[in-house]
């Protein structure tokens, strides 16, 4: 991430760095940037693979991890096939190997680890609220989080430094993205979220500790695409950062300071012994 910050938004205000670099700095830079964004979200779905098993056991973990990939993909397709449910919109060839030449293979992978950062988030806000209510609370509010961050991930990846991942195919309401784009993300974070949640029977109860590791990875893609959007050159798009922060960060942070701490382990008194 910091490696596309630096390509995207401070060698072009320095490009006599760019032309300094020596061959293999150059091939260096090529690289990161054609194939960065890949391995960025790999190695977010590795990470929350890892505190998923850790924190929910194997078992929960893949039954969010498969219908996260599959709904996800299957709406990817249909969209990028027919418009719906997210507009007209086309991928370009920076991340990778595309299914059906549609859908890069990587983007299930990106909607399964931030799905599941957000969802464990939400589930801090519902965990005294027991069964359908606390359940319907949980999806709806872990929905909005995933949503939010489309406020401003979409500024950024197409319009902030021209299509980038992908590229809209018609103009719309919200810097030239259409409104149903952000209906089409709730929906389909929503669908994948209820469906694993049915899955799972029941919600496992998360601590502070156990949403560090979700936070720190929603901040971490806030502040990129943020950085994005508040480095372009052509376009101001302080708009959609303070609503993606505001709709987005705020509450992940207040989520994660309002849940349930870890107990601590008693201490024996030696004197008691």
């Amino acid at each position: 991430m910091l490696f596309g910050l630096y390509g995207l938004v401070i060698l072009p205000r320095s490009p006599e760095f760019m032309n300094n670099l020596p061959e293999i700095g150059q091939q260096i830079y090529s690289f990161g940037m054609s194939s960065g964004g890949v391995a960025y979200i790999f190695l977010g779905a590795l990470a929350l693979m890892i505190h998923g098993v850790q924190v929910l056991g194997i078992r929960k973990m893949l039954l969010f991890f498969v219908p996260a990939c599959v709904i996800s993909l299957g709406s990817e397709l249909l969209g990028t096939s027919t418009g719906f449910p997210f507009g007209a919109y086309a991928y370009t060839e920076l991340l990778g190997f595309k299914i059906a030449d549609l859908v890069p293979i990587s983007i299930p992978f990106s909607w399964f680890y931030m799905g599941l950062t957000s969802y464990l988030l939400a589930r801090a806000a519902f965990k005294g609220i027991p069964g359908l209510m606390g359940s319907i609370g949980s999806v709806l509010l872990g929905s909005g989080l995933l949503t939010a961050w489309d406020l401003i991930l979409d500024p950024a990846m197409t319009l902030a430094f021209g299509p980038m991942f992908w590229e809209w195919k018609e103009g719309g309401p919200f810097f030239g993205m259409p409104a149903q784009n952000f209906a089409g993300w709730f929906a389909t974070g929503l669908i994948f979220m209820a469906v694993a949640r049915l899955l799972w029977q029941e919600d496992p109860p998360v601590t502070r500790d156990d949403l560090t590791l979700p936070l720190v990875v929603y901040t971490a893609n806030m502040a990129f695409s943020t950085a994005m959007c508040l480095g372009s050159l052509d376009y101001d798009l302080k708009i959609p950062v303070m609503m993606g922060l505001l709709l987005g960060q705020v509450p992940a942070m207040l989520l994660w300071w309002f849940a349930e701490a870890p107990e601590k382990p008693a201490i024996l008194d030696p004197a008691a012994e």
